[in-house]
């Protein structure tokens, strides 16, 4: 299981709790190569003769699929009655739908059977079977110590160059604006609380954009009106649940390689959509002639992408786009939100 599939749990609880979340895509997908790699097995092991194999292999295919589909589609559909399980009612739970569906399948399939109902169901005890212990063996190598040490080290990756940058901003205009200043060691105060709280949970997005707003306005102490930002919000993504300092690194980035190195005003736009089931996120900033690629740029992309993977496996994704005026980050992440 990847990290923090299931909104709501601590990760230590997440490492307890022995079933997958069934609407996770890269989930989904390890069940369907798991489950075919088994019957492609089955069916090596008991081929006597190389010439039909390919039929075999074809009648495996139209016995193993619809009731595959079948199971993956049932698993979807109960999985908020599943996440709410104890384990072990849980694992009884995901038996009892799975002899539902062999025993539906096989009545649509009959003409195709052979050998009575009990076989199909022994075969579907024993493959659910193997896709659970191996979601649970896969979720145990990943020690609850070592996950949670990785993900705290990759949030403080982002820690220094934050705080530098934001206590320089404070440092900028101390003599020329106290009250200023006196504002800016305010915000600095709070982002502190924000990066001393236990950062291994999801967060809203409402949070993470105020986090931002409240960087920005470090930021202006230094770059005044050469900073212009654009916001599009969609409040309806507010309450989506992200990994804690996410978008400031890359809201970071866009300031300090769009807009600090040139001598003229500039403007970083964040745009913030909810389309259906997923969250758009793009972050654009000018390309001045005077930038280079840094090796901490492609760090916190580096950082954030691997978190997103850790928390939301192949749901998540994170692109990047540079044309001639102006470079973009784009994120595409699952909508979830406490319930």
């Amino acid at each position: 299981m990847s990290i923090k599939q299931n909104p709501g749990r601590t990760g230590h609880d997440l490492y307890e709790a022995p079933l997958p979340d069934f609407r996770n895509l890269g989930v989904v997908l390890r069940i369907l190569l798991l489950v075919n790699a088994l019957a492609l097995t089955a069916v090596l092991l008991r081929n006597s003769e190389w010439g039909l194999l390919g039929g075999e292999v074809l009648d495996m295919a139209v016995r193993v699929e619809f009731p595959l589909i079948l199971s993956v589609a049932a698993l979807f559909l109960f999985q908020p009655l599943l996440r709410r399980l104890p384990v072990g009612p849980g694992v009884a739970a995901v038996g009892g739908l799975m002899l539902a569906v062999a025993v539906l399948s096989q009545s649509l399939l009959a003409p195709l059977g052979e050998g009575g109902l009990l076989r199909p169901l022994f075969w579907s005890m024993v493959t659910a079977a193997c896709v659970l212990v191996y979601f649970r063996q896969r979720g145990a190598a990943r020690a609850p110590a070592l996950a949670e040490a990785r993900l705290l080290a990759l949030t403080a990756r982002i820690r220094p160059h934050f705080l530098f940058n934001s206590l320089n901003g404070v440092l900028g205009v101390l003599r020329a604006n106290p009250r200023r200043a006196e504002e800016g060691l305010e915000e600095l105060a709070d982002l502190f609380r924000a990066l001393m709280r236990d950062n291994r949970e999801l967060v809203p997005l409402a949070d993470e954009i105020t986090l931002c707003e409240r960087y920005l306005s470090l930021e202006r102490l230094r770059l005044g009106e050469r900073l212009d930002v654009r916001w599009t919000r969609d409040a309806r993504a507010d309450a989506a649940l992200v990994p804690p300092f996410f978008l400031q690194p890359l809201v970071e980035n866009a300031v300090c390689h769009g807009i600090e190195p040139g001598a003229g005003p500039g403007t970083v736009s964040i745009t913030i959509q909810r389309r259906g089931p997923q969250v758009l996120i793009e972050i654009a900033n000018p390309v001045l002639d005077t930038a280079r690629p840094h090796a901490g740029n492609h760090m916190a992309l580096d950082n954030i992408r691997e978190r997103l993977m850790l928390f939301y496996d192949l749901e998540a994704t994170l692109d990047t786009e540079r044309s001639a005026d102006a470079y973009r980050v784009r994120i595409r992440l699952p909508f979830r939100c406490e319930r």
